[in-house]
């Protein structure tokens, strides 16, 4: 099977097991106890739906190594700059972007409830996970789920080779008459930096195309190129890729669409700013902005209607003619409700990379914690 050839170096964790140690990892770093359980719910999500590059693999390097040099508030405090009955601003005070994302789509969520429609922008945030987790929030209130974040510089305009756009993901979420929802959760570039983090762990050389370097020629060498993605010595191509022949200006586009959507209703921080350093090459919080919609199907022809024809849409689609030797056609959320079914019973993988990192976390704080491969 294609998942025991793929995770053939992994040992395999409970899920309770990972849930339970990131959640006290994140309370040993000075995280609260109800905002602990916040962040870990949207780690595991990822882990379970097989989104292995934003799961337990980010919980060191991205949320406990900043928290450690001073650049994310571990205790998170959110300001409302402005409401109104379907609007809100929020200012996240570069505290846990999951904590900030979840509260800021409950709030698009319940306006939505009440007049049809509702939208929260976020200012001050930071990394907040996977954007699908604030889809599927809608989707489970029977709701159109819309969202984006900014990110650190990492993607080169079309024509250019400086990093000046984020990986920006254009996430959006519905509810539809079969066991999944709708969930296309992807990246405005080629692939994201923590694929690219993936292809490390396991020693391999990038895809040509996924990467530009400041000379304009493609990059292969991932760890160099995890190097220069912060200093700007190399930057991701858009959806699309490099150039124009394989539309690489609409990758580009959608991604200037979410960096406005993530700044400029919220009057927040953008491109360059949020590169993660000050003038002097010292490190500073990355003030991300974010934005959520949610759509109320109940306003229109009622859910039960929006489910039926969206599923049916999803059914024709994977019932469509098969290019030769392709076993099967997916649709967007279908491949992780897939890794669930599979992972519900087996757990989590977890390369040798991170497998130390666990370790030494659970060393650093002398923890009561015994993993698989111990």
């Amino acid at each position: 099977m294609a998942y025991q050839d793929e995770y053939a170096d992994c040992s395999w964790v409970d899920f309770d097991l990972l849930e339970s140690f990131m959640k006290d990892c994140l309370i040993k770093s000075g995280v609260p106890e109800k905002d602990a359980r916040v962040v870990t719910d949207v780690l595991i999500t990822s882990d379970k739906r097989g989104i292995d590059s934003h799961g337990i693999g980010r919980l060191k390097p991205i949320y406990i190594d900043r928290i450690d040099q001073g650049i994310l508030n571990p205790v998170t405090s959110i300001d409302v700059v402005k409401e109104t009955e379907t609007s809100a601003v929020l200012d996240g005070n570069n505290g846990m972007g999951h904590v900030v994302a979840k509260t800021a789509m409950e709030m698009a969520i319940e306006k939505a409830g009440k007049h049809g429609m509702g939208m929260s922008v976020v200012r001050n945030s930071t990394h907040y996970g996977i954007a699908g987790y604030y889809a599927l929030m809608a989707c489970n209130a029977g709701m159109i789920g819309i969202t984006g974040t900014n990110a650190r510089p990492s993607i080169a305009p079309t024509f250019g080779v400086e990093n000046m756009l984020g990986t920006n993901p254009l996430t959006i979420g519905f509810p539809t008459d079969e066991e999944f929802p709708f969930v296309l959760d992807c990246a405005t570039s080629v692939t994201q930096r923590g694929k690219i983090e993936m292809y490390g762990r396991s020693g391999k050389e990038l895809p040509p195309g996924w990467v530009i370097g400041r000379d304009g020629k493609t990059r292969t060498d991932t760890q160099q190129v995890l190097k220069d993605l912060t200093t700007g010595g190399a930057a991701l191509a858009p959806l699309g890729g490099l150039g124009e022949e394989g539309a690489g200006y609409k990758g580009y586009g959608y991604a200037t669409v979410v960096e406005v959507l993530s700044a400029a209703l919220q009057g927040g921080s953008f491109l360059r700013d949020l590169n993660g350093f000050d003038e002097e090459g010292k490190r500073i919080p990355y003030p991300l902005g974010h934005f959520f919609i949610a759509i109320n199907t109940e306003f229109f022809m009622g859910l039960e209607t929006f489910k039926r024809i969206a599923g049916a849409i999803m059914r024709d689609l994977r019932s469509s003619q098969k290019a030769e030797g392709e076993e099967r056609i997916y649709t967007a959320g279908e491949k992780e409700w897939i890794a669930w079914n599979y992972r519900k019973t087996r757990g989590c993988p977890v390369p040798p990379v991170l497998q130390k990192q666990m370790q030494e976390l659970r060393d650093r704080w002398k923890m009561d914690y015994r993993f698989p491969w111990d």
